[in-house]
C-alpha cells in the first residue's frame, strides 16, 4: 500500500501523476456494485416493460460510455485507450435487485480502476433513473474495487 498521497504535490497541491517514464503493461480492473429494490420493481425491469424502455440494455451502454469518458470526470484521471469493457446486470431476487459488475482492460502505463468504478457508479444510476417513476426508495451500494492486475503494484483482490 502506498505510503503517500500520490495525486498531492509538495506543498500539497492537487496534481497529475506524470506517468510517461512507466511502461506500458497490461492492466485489468474489475468493480462491483448494487441497486437495491422492492421485488415488484425488480420483476418489472426483467418484464422489459419499463416507463423508459430496456434498463438493463441502457445501464449496460451508459456504464461504457462512462468507462470511456471517465478522465473527463474525475479531475486528475488520465485519459486512456481502453481495450475493453463490459458490464454484467445480474438479477439478484435475494437482494431484491441488480448486481453491476465492470471489467476494464487497458495496455498502458496507468491502470483502469478509476474507469471500472465508474463504470459500476453510472451504470447503478442509469438503473434508478428508467425505474425512479415506479419506485424512489431504491438504494445503490456496495460500490467497489473487487480486482486489480498489472502495474508496478502487482495483483489486489478485494476480501469478501
Amino acid at each position: 500500500m502506498a505510503k503517500t498521497l500520490t495525486h498531492l504535490g509538495k506543498t500539497g497541491e492537487a496534481r497529475m501523476v506524470d506517468v510517461s517514464a512507466k511502461a506500458a503493461t497490461a492492466r485489468t480492473a474489475i468493480a462491483e456494485g448494487r441497486v437495491v429494490m422492492a421485488k415488484s420493481t425488480l420483476d418489472l425491469v426483467l418484464k422489459g416493460n419499463a416507463k423508459k424502455g430496456d434498463v438493463l440494455g441502457a445501464a449496460r451502454l451508459a456504464g461504457i460510455m462512462a468507462a470511456k469518458r471517465t478522465h473527463e470526470l474525475i479531475p486528475l484521471c488520465h485519459p486512456l485507450a481502453l481495450s475493453k469493457v463490459a458490464l454484467d446486470l445480474e438479477p439478484n431476487r435475494k437482494l431484491p435487485g441488480i448486481v453491476v459488475r465492470a471489467t476494464v482492460k487497458v495496455t498502458g502505463p496507468t491502470g483502469v480502476e478509476m474507469e471500472a468504478l465508474t463504470a459500476v457508479s453510472v451504470a447503478c444510476l442509469t438503473i434508478y433513473d428508467m425505474v425512479k417513476a415506479v419506485e424512489r426508495g431504491m438504494r445503490i451500494e456496495g460500490i467497489r474495487l473487487i480486482e486489480k492486475q498489472g502495474g508496478k503494484s502487482g495483483h489486489y483482490r478485494a476480501k469478501r
